[in-house]
């Protein structure tokens, strides 16, 4: 909190009158990320039927919204696990929520297409290449969102599309 109010201008007392502890404005953070990244997502699902399409879309969401928010994913990346009690509890239900999302539509995808692969597994490997960007971004090297989104729904799918029998 000390490191916030000299960082903000804000007096120290100021913080502690809007936010009673730090693990408060931690779980404020974390739950405007999740809710503000899964209206984006919803939003730009709507209009889309195909399943191949719409994981790109999620992918293509998914980074746009952290590239251009790295503190964000840092935030959501090395301090999920810091709330406990009720806010843990909701923080942890809307990152299921987020999720599932990106579970089911994957899900969607491997039935749309007949294939066989463990879902749970994709899903984790596709926010595992989505969350960890932020340790190796350099947009001068890498592109903007739009670019690297292309290029990691690419590796994602021609993983998860390739025939499933070569195991």
């Amino acid at each position: 909190m000390r490191d916030l109010s000299r960082r903000s201008g804000m007096s120290l007392a100021g913080l502690y009158y809007y936010f009673d502890s730090k693990d408060r404005l931690l779980y404020l953070i974390q739950r405007h990320l999740f809710l503000s990244v899964m209206d984006l997502v919803r939003e730009r699902l709507q209009a889309a039927t195909d399943p191949e399409e719409r994981l790109r879309i999620f992918i293509r969401a998914h980074l746009e919204y952290f590239l251009a928010k790295p503190e964000a994913m840092k935030v959501l990346s090395h301090e999920d696990d810091v709330l406990k009690d009720q806010l843990g509890a909701e923080i942890s239900g809307l990152k299921r929520q987020y999720y599932h999302c990106g579970a089911d539509l994957v899900d969607a995808l491997k039935k749309a297409n007949g294939l066989q692969f463990n879902s749970r597994l994709a899903a984790l490997s596709l926010f595992g290449m989505m969350n960890w960007i932020h340790t190796w971004y350099n947009p001068r090297v890498d592109g903007d969102a739009h670019t690297v989104a292309a290029e990691i729904g690419d590796v994602f799918l021609r993983g998860i599309l390739s025939d499933a029998h070569h195991r």
